[in-house]
Order: structure tokens, then C-alpha cells, then sequence
């Protein structure tokens, strides 16, 4: 039940941010779904293993892919699914901790939300580096069988 309520808040978030971003109103639900899918394979990543970074890394990777693919079957830049569908795994509170501690002036504390932060950061930027590596070819199938 709980991965349910997590895929529908992921949903609702990255709707709501793909009418903040202006996306198309018929790609809003793609928007949606591909918010949810990067949420929902984070969330088990993480649940399974443990790593932040190898949870953000593989679902970044999984939605840089299904944005490629959607945008090749809907006929619009991956970029109108993409940039909603990854604000469910930027670090905002990790951001937020970080400077926290630079004021509050815990050195240390400071240093691993600093590190870490980082790390998620550089993990989101190889998973799309990684999902736009694969030819462009291999997307291009999926229209094939459209008119």
C-alpha cells in the first residue's frame, strides 16, 4: 500500500510542476508518470540497497530512458518529460541541510550533507549522461509502427 500512495504523490507532484514548467497540456500526465516512475524505482532502489546515490543513479537512468522513449512515440523534445520527472530526486532537503550546518557552523556535519549532496547531484547528472548515451536508433524503433 505504501509503494501505491508513493507513486501517487510522485504523480501529483511532478503534474504540478510540469504546469509550473509550462509542459504541453496533454504531455501533463506523461509529466506525471514519469515523476512517478523515477520516484517509485528510487524508492525500491534505496529500500533495497541502501545508497542514496545508487538509488538516484539507476532511476535517472530508468526515467532519462522512458522520457527518450516517450518523446520519440509523442513526437515532442525528451526535455518536456524530463525536467518535471526529475524533481522527485533532486536533493532539496540535502541543499537545505548542508547550508544549515555551514551556519550553524557543525564543520562536520557540514562537510558529509556537503559530500553527500554532491554525490546525488553528480549520480542524477551520469544517470542522464548514461540514458543519452544509447543510440538514438534503438528509440527510433518504437515509431516505426506509427503512422
Amino acid at each position: 500500500m505504501d509503494y501505491i500512495i508513493q507513486f501517487l504523490l510522485a504523480v501529483i507532484a511532478t503534474f504540478a510542476v510540469g504546469i509550473l514548467f509550462a509542459a504541453p497540456q496533454k504531455e501533463l500526465p506523461f509529466c506525471g508518470l514519469a515523476g512517478a516512475i523515477a520516484w517509485i524505482f528510487y524508492y525500491l532502489i534505496h529500500a533495497k540497497s541502501g545508497s542514496v546515490v545508487t538509488a538516484c543513479l539507476v532511476a535517472t537512468f530508468i526515467l532519462t530512458v522512458f522520457c527518450r522513449s516517450m518523446a520519440v512515440i509523442r513526437r515532442n523534445p525528451a526535455t518536456i518529460y524530463l525536467l518535471p520527472g526529475i524533481f522527485p530526486l533532486v536533493p532539496g532537503a540535502g541543499i537545505y541541510y548542508t547550508v544549515f550546518y555551514l551556519i550553524s557552523g557543525e564543520k562536520s556535519f557540514f562537510a558529509a550533507k556537503g559530500l553527500e549532496t554532491f554525490e546525488i547531484a553528480f549520480a542524477i547528472v551520469f544517470g542522464i549522461i548514461f540514458g543519452f548515451a544509447i543510440p538514438q536508433g534503438l528509440f527510433n524503433k518504437l515509431s516505426v509502427h506509427r503512422s
